[in-house]
């Protein structure tokens, strides 16, 4: 054996410090050290972030306190996506955490409302959702303190100021011994096998390591530009390339959702945080100019800008190695999906998390190596999938955009998916799929792809008992959540400076 003694992280940021306070949290400092390099950029704006439910899981594994979290990065809950004009120009749909409905006995609960839609039920799918019916009201109140009520399956993210968390999770790793390196790096040099050795920073320090991870986003120095490994361009797919970013002041309440409503060239969001919104606009460069897209969100804008809007080019795809020799890439330095599903801090924390599963010693050994980019390539494709399919599935035609996303190609394994989900409500489900059953029986049914019938095992169910269940379940949830504190409320008495916490 010959154990890692050094890491060397470059970049900061989200990715860069998510690596560092996960890898510090399991390793001892004591016998592998972690060193970050980082540019300071005391004078950034921190950009509104939307994160998963798998957020809340990442600090409380790394031993944050969830409430001092939230309250020095402004943060706000969130409880799904609303997403407006997709199927339509003006039809709106809303993507859930969380469970919907429980089974009937051995029996998908989405089996048996399905049969019920298909006898003239009035009941919507979201009906049986906790989450959709708080966010509807702007009501929130944790589910795990509420576990034997209707609402003790749901689930909830965070909305963050990005900056913020990044300061936040430094101090937190700096707590458990990573250093830090204010710098910028100059040049990378390799040994005779193409594995990293040292960084040359620009004022001629050297920082040496024996295993390199690369968080410098877009730029990918060492991935790509030291090593050279290439790109799988998924621009057929995802046509968006560009994306357009404004806070503003929070024009009134603070909604428990994240609003992504479809423009004529692609998608707007609406990001609220305790102090601000941030907003931002998502669009194919083929499609629209930077100056139609910056008019685009001005004229959507309900609250005083603080800042200029700022333009970030990005191109969708993924590595075509993520780990190469001893260096592994994380962030935008691996791939990029946009923000559509807020999964970029998600494949940050899975990236770590499987490299700790595959953590190998000074020899990187080609069979971890490669495992690891089979296991975080397949990730990717699950997640690029599921964003296809908010675009493929429109019955939108008034743009060119939405022409070209209604007729676009698709990946041959979504293809798949939605075939099988035609048929009678099938799923194909991973054991590593981040979006589960529910997640993609939402986005089927806001988009109108709904099964051409039911599971025939349904029928062995007493479909009256079914109908009754139906009713109690909606009653039983609109009951609870009208007794919640409003989003604002629940904020005020729990998540700002000198509360006690929740």
């Amino acid at each position: 054996m010959a154990p890692l003694k050094k890491i060397v992280i470059v970049g900061g940021g989200m990715s860069g410090w998510i690596a560092a306070a996960a890898l510090s949290y399991q390793l001892n400092p004591d016998v592998c050290q972690i060193e970050l390099v980082e540019s300071d950029d005391k004078d950034a704006i921190g950009m509104g972030e939307s994160t998963l439910p798998s957020f809340i899981t990442l600090i409380r594994d790394l031993g944050i306190d969830e409430t001092d979290f939230i309250r020095h990065t402004q943060a706000s809950f969130k409880l799904g996506t609303d997403f407006s004009g997709w199927k339509q120009k003006n039809k709106t749909y809303f993507h859930p955490f969380g469970a919907i409905g429980r089974r009937f006995d051995n029996h998908e609960f989405y089996q048996g409302w399905l049969k019920a839609k298909n006898n003239g039920s009035s009941y919507n799918l979201q009906d049986f959702s906790p989450c959709n019916v708080m966010a509807k009201h702007g009501r929130f109140f944790p589910p795990e303190q509420a576990k034997k009520t209707p609402i003790g399956d749901a689930e909830y993210a965070l909305h963050i100021d990005a900056k913020l968390a990044a300061d936040y999770l430094c101090k937190h790793a700096e707590k458990c011994g990573v250093t830090r390196a204010d710098g910028k790096v100059n040049e990378v040099t390799c040994d005779e096998r193409g594995f990293i050795q040292k960084l040359t920073l620009h004022d001629g320090r050297e920082i040496s390591g024996d295993f390199f991870i690369d968080c410098s986003g877009f730029r990918a120095l060492l991935i790509e530009k030291t090593l050279g490994v290439g790109y799988r361009d998924w621009s057929n797919y995802l046509p968006c390339d560009r994306a357009i970013v404004a806070p503003t002041e929070n024009p009134g309440e603070t909604i428990p959702y994240t609003r992504a409503t479809a423009r004529d060239a692609g998608w707007a969001w609406h990001i609220p945080l305790q102090g601000r919104t941030c907003n931002g606009y998502v669009y194919s460069s083929k499609f629209c100019s930077d100056e139609e897209a910056r008019n685009m969100l001005m004229s959507v804008l309900d609250g005083e800008m603080i800042a200029e809007p700022s333009v970030i080019p990005f191109l969708t795809g993924v590595r075509t190695e993520m780990w190469k020799n001893n260096c592994l890439s994380l962030g935008a330095a691996s791939g990029f999906i946009e923000p559509l599903e807020s999964t970029s801090i998600h494949l940050v924390a899975r990236g770590v998390d499987f490299f700790l599963r595959f953590f190998p010693d000074r020899q990187c050994m080609p069979a971890l190596i490669n495992e690891y980019n089979r296991r975080m390539t397949a990730v990717y494709e699950e997640i690029r999938d599921f964003i296809v399919l908010h675009y493929c599935a429109t019955q939108r035609e008034d743009t060119p955009f939405w022409r070209w996303c209604k007729s676009m190609e698709l990946p041959p394994s979504l293809h798949e998916r939605i075939e099988l989900f035609k048929s009678h409500g099938g799923l194909r489900e991973g054991v590593d799929d981040l979006f589960q059953s529910a997640s993609w029986q939402s986005v089927f049914e806001g988009m109108g792809v709904r099964p051409q019938n039911y599971c025939p095992r349904i029928d062995n169910l007493d479909f009256n008992a079914v109908q009754a269940t139906l009713a109690q379940t909606v009653a039983a949830i609109d009951t609870v959540v009208q007794k919640l504190p409003t989003h604002d409320e629940f904020l005020r008495e729990h998540c700002l400076t000198g509360k006690v916490g929740f």
